[in-house]
Protein backbone atom coordinates (compact mmCIF):
# COMPACT_ATOMS: atom_id res chain seq x y z
CA UNK A 1 0.00 0.00 0.00
CA UNK A 2 1.23 3.15 -0.88
CA UNK A 3 0.01 5.29 2.00
CA UNK A 4 0.02 3.82 5.63
CA UNK A 5 0.17 7.26 7.53
CA UNK A 6 -2.74 6.80 9.64
CA UNK A 7 -0.34 4.12 11.52
CA UNK A 8 0.78 7.45 13.27
CA UNK A 9 -2.75 7.68 15.04
CA UNK A 10 -2.04 7.05 18.82
CA UNK A 11 -4.15 3.80 19.18
CA UNK A 12 -2.10 2.14 17.25
CA UNK A 13 1.06 0.56 18.69
CA UNK A 14 4.47 0.02 17.56
CA UNK A 15 3.07 -3.80 17.44
CA UNK A 16 0.87 -2.92 15.00
CA UNK A 17 2.93 -0.79 12.80
CA UNK A 18 5.86 -3.88 12.64
CA UNK A 19 2.69 -5.77 12.06
CA UNK A 20 1.24 -3.77 8.89
CA UNK A 21 4.80 -3.25 7.80
CA UNK A 22 5.23 -6.97 7.67
CA UNK A 23 1.96 -8.30 5.97
CA UNK A 24 2.33 -5.19 3.09
CA UNK A 25 6.21 -6.91 1.98
CA UNK A 26 4.34 -9.95 2.38
CA UNK A 27 1.49 -9.23 0.28
CA UNK A 28 3.95 -7.62 -2.66
CA UNK A 29 5.74 -10.53 -2.54
CA UNK A 30 3.16 -13.35 -2.53
CA UNK A 31 -0.03 -12.50 -3.23
CA UNK A 32 -0.46 -11.12 -6.69
CA UNK A 33 1.46 -14.67 -7.30
CA UNK A 34 -1.23 -17.02 -6.32
CA UNK A 35 -4.07 -14.92 -7.23
CA UNK A 36 -6.38 -17.02 -10.11
CA UNK A 37 -9.81 -16.04 -10.25
CA UNK A 38 -10.77 -18.90 -12.66
CA UNK A 39 -9.92 -21.58 -10.07
CA UNK A 40 -11.20 -19.74 -6.48
CA UNK A 41 -11.38 -23.17 -4.75
CA UNK A 42 -7.42 -23.56 -5.47
CA UNK A 43 -6.51 -19.99 -5.39
CA UNK A 44 -8.40 -19.82 -1.91
CA UNK A 45 -6.76 -23.00 -0.35
CA UNK A 46 -3.39 -21.66 -1.42
CA UNK A 47 -4.11 -18.32 0.18
CA UNK A 48 -5.13 -20.26 3.26
CA UNK A 49 -2.09 -22.40 3.38
CA UNK A 50 0.33 -19.19 3.08
CA UNK A 51 -1.31 -17.20 5.49
CA UNK A 52 -0.82 -19.70 7.70
CA UNK A 53 3.03 -20.77 6.48
CA UNK A 54 3.90 -16.99 7.25
CA UNK A 55 1.95 -16.76 10.83
CA UNK A 56 -0.25 -14.30 9.70
CA UNK A 57 -3.37 -16.10 10.99
CA UNK A 58 -1.58 -15.92 14.48
CA UNK A 59 -3.96 -12.70 14.41
CA UNK A 60 -7.42 -14.78 14.55
CA UNK A 61 -6.82 -17.20 17.48
CA UNK A 62 -6.04 -16.12 21.50
CA UNK A 63 -2.11 -16.48 22.44
CA UNK A 64 -3.22 -19.77 24.06
CA UNK A 65 -3.48 -21.40 21.04
CA UNK A 66 -0.80 -19.72 19.41
CA UNK A 67 -2.09 -16.29 18.79
CA UNK A 68 -0.45 -12.81 18.75
CA UNK A 69 -1.81 -11.89 21.98
CA UNK A 70 -3.82 -13.10 24.88
CA UNK A 71 -7.00 -11.93 23.37
CA UNK A 72 -7.63 -11.01 19.95
CA UNK A 73 -6.71 -7.86 18.93
CA UNK A 74 -9.73 -5.92 16.78
CA UNK A 75 -6.91 -3.26 15.24
CA UNK A 76 -4.37 -5.56 14.29
CA UNK A 77 -7.82 -7.64 12.37
CA UNK A 78 -8.38 -4.26 10.68
CA UNK A 79 -5.38 -3.51 9.17
CA UNK A 80 -4.54 -7.25 7.70
CA UNK A 81 -8.07 -6.88 6.57
CA UNK A 82 -6.78 -3.48 4.52
CA UNK A 83 -3.66 -4.86 3.14
CA UNK A 84 -5.01 -7.53 1.87
CA UNK A 85 -7.59 -6.08 0.51
CA UNK A 86 -5.86 -3.82 -1.07
CA UNK A 87 -4.03 -6.44 -3.05
CA UNK A 88 -6.76 -8.24 -3.67
CA UNK A 89 -10.63 -8.86 -1.89
CA UNK A 90 -9.93 -13.04 -2.42
CA UNK A 91 -6.65 -12.73 0.22
CA UNK A 92 -8.86 -10.27 2.40
CA UNK A 93 -11.43 -13.07 2.19
CA UNK A 94 -9.29 -15.75 3.20
CA UNK A 95 -7.87 -14.25 6.17
CA UNK A 96 -11.21 -13.16 7.54
CA UNK A 97 -13.21 -16.07 7.16
CA UNK A 98 -10.21 -18.10 9.24
CA UNK A 99 -11.18 -15.79 11.46
CA UNK A 100 -15.08 -16.14 11.40
CA UNK A 101 -15.26 -19.75 10.56
CA UNK A 102 -13.64 -20.56 13.95
CA UNK A 103 -14.41 -17.47 15.90
CA UNK A 104 -17.64 -19.27 18.29
CA UNK A 105 -14.82 -22.27 18.66
CA UNK A 106 -12.33 -19.35 19.99
CA UNK A 107 -15.00 -17.86 22.31
CA UNK A 108 -17.25 -20.90 23.33
CA UNK A 109 -15.41 -24.29 22.38
CA UNK A 110 -13.95 -26.67 25.38
CA UNK A 111 -10.22 -27.60 25.33
CA UNK A 112 -11.57 -30.72 23.10
CA UNK A 113 -13.01 -28.59 20.74
CA UNK A 114 -10.04 -26.17 20.35
CA UNK A 115 -7.71 -28.37 18.84
CA UNK A 116 -9.30 -27.14 15.59
CA UNK A 117 -7.95 -23.24 16.39
CA UNK A 118 -4.32 -25.01 15.57
CA UNK A 119 -5.34 -26.31 12.38
CA UNK A 120 -7.02 -22.70 11.00
CA UNK A 121 -4.06 -20.71 12.65
CA UNK A 122 -1.29 -22.65 11.05
CA UNK A 123 -3.67 -22.84 7.84
CA UNK A 124 -4.03 -26.84 7.54
CA UNK A 125 -7.79 -26.23 7.89
CA UNK A 126 -10.41 -24.07 6.24
CA UNK A 127 -13.14 -22.79 8.53
CA UNK A 128 -16.93 -21.49 7.42
CA UNK A 129 -19.54 -20.33 9.75
CA UNK A 130 -23.09 -21.78 8.44
CA UNK A 131 -25.76 -19.52 9.95
CA UNK A 132 -27.98 -17.57 7.13
CA UNK A 133 -31.15 -19.87 5.89
CA UNK A 134 -33.20 -18.95 2.44
CA UNK A 135 -36.59 -17.66 3.77
CA UNK A 136 -34.84 -15.60 7.15
CA UNK A 137 -31.38 -14.45 5.43
CA UNK A 138 -30.81 -11.79 8.75
CA UNK A 139 -33.64 -12.85 10.82
CA UNK A 140 -31.92 -15.48 11.99
CA UNK A 141 -34.02 -16.34 15.63
CA UNK A 142 -36.44 -17.72 12.85
CA UNK A 143 -33.59 -20.15 11.02
CA UNK A 144 -35.55 -24.26 10.71
CA UNK A 145 -32.26 -26.29 10.29
CA UNK A 146 -32.83 -28.66 12.97
CA UNK A 147 -30.65 -30.94 15.08
CA UNK A 148 -32.71 -33.99 16.67
CA UNK A 149 -31.19 -35.74 19.98
CA UNK A 150 -30.50 -39.27 20.03
CA UNK A 151 -28.56 -41.55 21.77
CA UNK A 152 -25.07 -40.74 20.04
CA UNK A 153 -25.74 -36.97 19.76
CA UNK A 154 -27.55 -34.89 17.13
CA UNK A 155 -28.60 -35.53 13.74
CA UNK A 156 -29.01 -32.25 11.55
CA UNK A 157 -31.62 -31.80 8.53
CA UNK A 158 -31.98 -29.05 6.64
CA UNK A 159 -30.16 -26.37 4.18
CA UNK A 160 -27.97 -23.31 4.85
CA UNK A 161 -27.32 -20.70 1.84
CA UNK A 162 -24.48 -18.02 1.03
CA UNK A 163 -21.88 -20.08 3.34
CA UNK A 164 -18.53 -18.55 2.39
CA UNK A 165 -16.05 -21.57 1.97
CA UNK A 166 -18.79 -23.28 1.73
CA UNK A 167 -17.53 -26.15 -0.28
CA UNK A 168 -14.14 -26.06 0.42
CA UNK A 169 -14.40 -26.00 4.32
CA UNK A 170 -12.96 -28.50 6.07
CA UNK A 171 -15.00 -27.34 9.25
CA UNK A 172 -18.22 -25.95 9.36
CA UNK A 173 -19.60 -24.04 12.40
CA UNK A 174 -23.42 -24.97 11.89
CA UNK A 175 -26.50 -23.45 13.96
CA UNK A 176 -29.56 -25.42 14.37
CA UNK A 177 -32.72 -25.26 16.22
CA UNK A 178 -32.54 -27.91 19.13
CA UNK A 179 -35.72 -26.60 20.33
CA UNK A 180 -35.12 -25.76 23.59
CA UNK A 181 -37.73 -22.50 23.47
CA UNK A 182 -38.89 -20.61 20.94
CA UNK A 183 -37.14 -18.10 18.49
CA UNK A 184 -33.44 -17.30 19.33
CA UNK A 185 -33.66 -19.10 23.18
CA UNK A 186 -33.66 -22.55 21.10
CA UNK A 187 -30.71 -22.69 18.59
CA UNK A 188 -27.80 -24.14 19.24
CA UNK A 189 -24.18 -24.37 17.63
CA UNK A 190 -22.17 -27.39 16.19
CA UNK A 191 -18.81 -28.30 14.60
CA UNK A 192 -19.18 -30.22 11.45
CA UNK A 193 -16.11 -31.65 9.62
CA UNK A 194 -16.59 -31.11 5.64
CA UNK A 195 -16.47 -34.77 4.94
CA UNK A 196 -19.54 -35.17 7.37
CA UNK A 197 -21.63 -38.14 5.53
CA UNK A 198 -24.92 -36.28 4.52
CA UNK A 199 -23.32 -33.25 3.93
CA UNK A 200 -23.14 -32.04 0.58
CA UNK A 201 -22.88 -28.78 -1.51
CA UNK A 202 -26.39 -28.25 -2.96
CA UNK A 203 -25.48 -25.12 -5.11
CA UNK A 204 -22.79 -22.89 -5.98
CA UNK A 205 -23.30 -19.32 -5.82
CA UNK A 206 -21.32 -16.88 -8.46
CA UNK A 207 -21.30 -13.42 -7.16
CA UNK A 208 -19.09 -10.08 -8.42
CA UNK A 209 -16.01 -10.43 -5.83
CA UNK A 210 -15.42 -14.07 -6.73
CA UNK A 211 -14.95 -16.68 -3.27
CA UNK A 212 -16.45 -19.98 -3.01
CA UNK A 213 -19.63 -19.71 -1.89
CA UNK A 214 -22.46 -21.82 -1.36
CA UNK A 215 -25.70 -23.53 -0.64
CA UNK A 216 -24.94 -26.69 1.86
CA UNK A 217 -27.59 -29.22 2.71
CA UNK A 218 -28.10 -31.58 5.08
CA UNK A 219 -29.54 -34.88 4.67
CA UNK A 220 -29.47 -37.04 8.44
CA UNK A 221 -25.91 -35.62 9.63
CA UNK A 222 -25.04 -37.14 12.67
CA UNK A 223 -22.61 -35.51 14.85
CA UNK A 224 -21.80 -36.50 18.55
CA UNK A 225 -22.82 -34.62 21.46
CA UNK A 226 -19.34 -33.52 21.67
CA UNK A 227 -19.50 -31.55 18.71
CA UNK A 228 -22.10 -28.91 20.19
CA UNK A 229 -20.52 -25.74 21.70
CA UNK A 230 -21.62 -24.31 24.58
CA UNK A 231 -24.89 -25.55 26.29
CA UNK A 232 -27.79 -26.60 24.00
CA UNK A 233 -29.95 -23.29 23.38
CA UNK A 234 -27.08 -20.97 23.55
CA UNK A 235 -26.44 -20.80 19.76
CA UNK A 236 -27.65 -18.08 19.15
Amino acid sequence: MSDLSHLAWPFFSGAHRQFAAGLGQWANRNVVAHIDHTDIDRTCRTLVRELGDAGWLKAVVPGAFGGLSDKIDVRTLCLAREILAWHDSLADFAFAMQGLGAGPISLFGNADQRHWLARTRSGEAIAAFALTEQKFGSDVANIVTKASRNSNGYVLDGEKTWISNGGVADLYVVFARTGEAPGAKGISAFIVPGDAPGLSVAERLDVISPHPLARIAFDHVRVPATSMIGAPGDGF
